[in-house]
């Protein structure tokens, strides 16, 4: 197999190392400790073609492949997961999803905006009761000829207060269960259309999550994404997408840890030489390596198999499941080298350490992953 990157993949992750090492590093761990949104970040972000990289040419995006994705994802993961997670809704939930089921009225009224940043988007898919359960939607999308009202409550939504559009998961005809739940474009500032206060959460603090309320909201027709019931599979496809990119996040995640504790492992000293030359320590770096360097193989893997139009289903689920354990692994590792440092803000370790447990738990938890797998490997 050829494991070597094109120039172009070289040159994408390049970028994205960069403007993560210059615009999101310095002020990290101040957004983190505000809860801030990375504003101007995510504007610059929008600004080097970070937001929709994977959306079609035609309609604004850089028409780039899964790898140059999930590499761009991990650098800026590296330092600040907070707005590798933004960009990670945007492209892999909400321009992704547009870019292949929408209308080319929605994807020339929507996507374009989004794909180029000036707009950001939402995926709108949990709820109180629901989490990632696609079929026990309570939020419900009821048809009154020209348009749907729509009432519910979404939860735990990144981008919920800063996105402009919204993609929302609701039951149109509960009789027919899964055939009966249906997509929506949905605008920020629509009549019945309620943000909740912003969550206060133990890692990714500075993104924007928060809980939606729809009350009676009209969402048009033409809003409505594909045919009547194609909401089902809309939400698992454009799920099994975003598990690569939070695979990739995580194993970003992992990265970043991994090369910090390493670096101290060379200048710190203890019983007279420098602690990478204790067995103890260097054992540590050994096994942390050898992880981010399987969960690295996983995740390409899976976004190879998404370029190569083959199943992912199954390949993204290992990578997410892999690479979240991976990220949470060396981040508490990470924590340990640095001893008693580790512990502080201005060494870094301890935010990713927190960072690094959310991988475990969004775009469906580590039990979801291994359901996704098993039913995958024993159904022949």
């Amino acid at each position: 197999m050829d494991f070597k990157l094109t120039e172009e993949h070289i040159m994408i992750r390049d970028a994205a190392r960069d403007f993560a090492k210059n615009e999101l590093l310095p002020g990290v761990i101040e957004r983190d400790e505000k809860q801030e949104f990375p504003a101007k970040q995510v504007k610059m972000m929008g600004e080097l073609g970070f937001l929709g990289m994977m959306a079609s040419p035609e309609y604004g995006g850089g028409g780039m492949d899964t790898v140059s994705y999930v590499l761009a994802m991990e650098e800026i993961s590296k330092i600040d997961a907070s707005a590798s997670v933004v960009m990670s809704v945007n492209n892999s939930l909400v321009c992704w999803g547009l870019d292949t089921y929408a209308s080319p009225e929605q994807k020339e009224k929507y996507l374009t905006k989004l794909a180029t940043g000036e707009k950001l988007g939402a995926f709108c898919l949990s709820e109180p009761e629901a989490g990632s359960d696609a079929t026990s939607q309570k939020t419900t999308a009821i048809d009154k000829g020209d348009h749907y009202l729509l009432n519910g409550t979404k939860n735990w939504i990144t981008n919920g207060g800063t996105a402009d559009y919204y993609l929302v998961i609701a039951q149109t005809d509960r009789e027919k269960k899964h055939k009966g739940i249906n997509a929506f474009i949905v605008e920020k500032g629509w009549e019945g259309f309620e943000i909740g206060p912003k969550e206060q959460k133990l890692g990714i603090r500075g993104s924007d999550t928060h809980s939606l309320n729809f009350n009676d909201v009209k969402v048009p027709k033409e809003n409505r994404i594909g045919e009547d019931g194609f909401g089902f599979k809309f939400a698992m496809k454009t799920l099994s997408g975003g598990r690569i990119g939070i695979a990739a996040q995580a194993l970003g995640i992992a990265s970043g840890a991994y090369e910090l504790a390493k670096k101290y492992s060379k200048e710190r000293k203890a019983f007279g030489t420098e602690i990478c030359n204790h067995q103890a320590i260097a054992f540590k770096l050994a096994d942390m390596h050898t992880q981010i360097e399987a969960a690295q193989h996983l995740v390409m893997k899976a976004a190879w198999d998404k370029d190569q139009h083959q199943n992912y289903d199954l390949s993204g689920a290992m990578a997410k499941l892999h690479a979240s354990k991976t990220a949470m692994d060396v981040a508490i590792e990470a924590v340990q080298i640095h001893g008693g440092n580790g512990y502080v803000k201005e060494y870094h370790v301890e935010r990713l350490m927190r960072d690094a447990k959310i991988t475990q738990i969004y775009e469906g938890t580590s039990e979801i992953q291994k359901i996704v797998i098993s039913r995958s490997i024993l159904k022949d």
